[in-house]
């Protein structure tokens, strides 16, 4: 086996452009006591949040998301069992679909995997794309228990077999983690399409 390393997603240099808005003072104080705690500049936090904001939160009133305290997952989790945990998951794949085709302008494999790291990426957990040779790994650390586990191990694995029903797909399992393995190539990029 090679060494597993993250993906790498090269991204175009793209063209900045100075401008200037009119901003309360305590916005701006709040925004340079944040990013202070955060160790980077202001510049990169404002850039961070509207590019937040450009990438899901403008979408998230039109496709119908709210945010749920972590805590009620947790507690709506403990009881699940694998019955419930097929029909939340016919009930959400139509749902990623839709949500998929409206934020990306079309449904497949790279703008599906794009879509759920950018929910993630709001929604604060902890996910990553690592790679090793061929082989992708998909990682979301979720910290919702065992059953949100196997419920996020079974949605990737349909979505997965969805566009690539030939391919062998793994997981592994823990009560805060998910690691989904496929082969998907050593150029695939999901941010290339």
């Amino acid at each position: 086996m090679g060494t597993m390393k993250k993906a790498v997603h090269t991204t175009k240099k793209e063209k900045t452009k100075t401008v200037s808005y009119r901003l309360t003072e305590k916005l701006i104080a709040d925004l340079e006591t944040e990013a202070m705690q955060q160790g980077i500049s202001p510049n990169v936090l404002v850039r961070q949040v509207l590019e937040k904001y450009v990438s899901w939160d403008r979408y998230s009133d039109k496709i119908g998301m709210i945010p749920v305290p972590k805590g009620i997952l947790q507690s709506l989790g403990e009881n699940l069992e694998g019955q419930d945990i097929n029909m939340i998951i016919d009930i959400l794949k139509p749902v990623i679909k839709n949500n998929v085709m409206f934020l990306k302008g079309k449904y497949d494999l790279k703008r599906c995997i794009e879509t759920l790291e950018d929910y993630m990426r709001a929604s604060g957990m902890n996910s990553d794309h690592r790679t090793e040779g061929e082989l992708h790994h998909f990682i979301i650390q979720h910290d919702l228990g065992m059953s949100w586990s196997l419920f996020t191990k079974q949605l990737l694995t349909e979505i997965f077999h969805e566009f690539l029903p030939d391919k062998r797909i793994k997981s592994q399992t823990t009560e805060s983690t998910v690691i989904t393995t496929v082969a998907l190539g050593s150029d695939f990029d999901e941010h290339s399409y």
